[in-house]
């Protein structure tokens, strides 16, 4: 169950404005928790120079750190005078993801939101290396915020893996379309989920190679391999055929139109958080997905997963 009730917000340095932060407020008062406003930050300019002592260095890096945590007071006041519960926190490391993730580990934060940059000419959504790492690190949801209202009547799309390559696809889903539900319900009034999977069509070259293969015939044995999949899926939950979708093409493609057609406040998606030579070979599908996603983005591990970055109790 997606309880989500102690929220972690990565606040943008660059900008005055901070849709992640307004985010979590829209989720906390429907759903209850608190939020903590979290920015690491680094000067390499201070450890550098050796005109000065270690403990006016320390000083001066705690002047930076007070000015930080006075500038996030002022870009939350609406909400800490509305009763909001925030805290803020401000910490000097030198690596920001480490330093986000060690923090969720820490103080056991069950949902990260940091924003996602828009692509002015597409209205896309722009990863940083940061998002990335946090992406594929962070053991706990991270919900990437575009910045944007919430649509008028947006839909939640999920995305799904029914093919039934790794069994680990299967729980996945499962775990999915739940937590999906469970926050659904609670923080919009009469939610409309859409579960959205795709499926590649057969390669021509083999069409060529194999003069008795038919890739009609094999295109739809696939599509129905995923319809019956999509179906006993859907009725686990109580989901209507209408909200389901199975379209052959490249996931990349298919997911994002689907999200934009059914006016998507947020898709969710399940990643494994593949990095190294895995990553290399085996790649990220939906890390191809969410590069071209014009909404939110809710990503999940899936259980079991093993956080690569050590806690510094430090």
């Amino acid at each position: 169950m997606a309880n989500y009730q102690n929220l972690l917000v990565a606040i943008d340095p660059n900008q005055d404005d901070q849709p992640a932060l307004r985010r979590a407020v829209y989720i906390v008062q429907r759903n209850g928790g608190r939020i903590k406003a979290f920015l690491p930050i680094y000067d390499l300019s201070y450890d550098m120079t050796t005109l000065l002592s270690p403990e006016e260095r320390n000083a001066m890096r705690k002047g930076v750190v007070s000015q930080r945590v006075a500038w996030i007071k002022q870009q939350a006041h609406y909400y800490l005078e509305s009763g909001i519960d925030i805290e803020i926190k401000v910490v000097w490391h030198n690596c920001f993801y480490e330093a986000i993730i060690q923090e969720v580990i820490a103080e056991k934060h069950d949902l990260l939101l940091k924003m996602a940059h828009q692509h002015s000419l597409f209205e896309s959504m722009i990863f940083t290396p940061l998002d990335w790492h946090l992406l594929r690190k962070c053991p706990c949801p991270v919900w990437m915020v575009k910045d944007q209202a919430w649509p008028e009547k947006g839909s939640v799309v999920v995305a799904v893996n029914l093919s039934n390559e790794e069994s680990y696809h299967h729980d996945l889903n499962l775990k999915l379309v739940q937590e999906t539900q469970d926050l659904a319900n609670r923080i919009v009034k009469d939610p409309l989920i859409h579960l959205v999977s795709a499926y590649p069509a057969a390669p021509l070259n083999i069409a060529t190679e194999l003069p008795h293969f038919d890739p009609n015939v094999y295109n739809r044995a696939l599509r129905g391999q995923h319809l019956v999949a999509m179906k006993e899926l859907r009725q686990k939950f109580h989901i209507s055929e209408e909200q389901t979708n199975v379209e052959e093409g490249l996931p990349e493609k298919i997911i994002p139109e689907t999200c934009e057609r059914l006016n998507a406040g947020v898709a969710v998606f399940g990643i494994l958080g593949r990095t190294g030579l895995s990553a290399a070979f085996l790649g990220n599908t939906a890390e191809h997905v969410i590069n071209h996603l014009k909404c939110d983005l809710l990503a999940i591990k899936p259980d079991g997963f093993v956080c690569p970055i050590n806690f510094d109790e430090e």
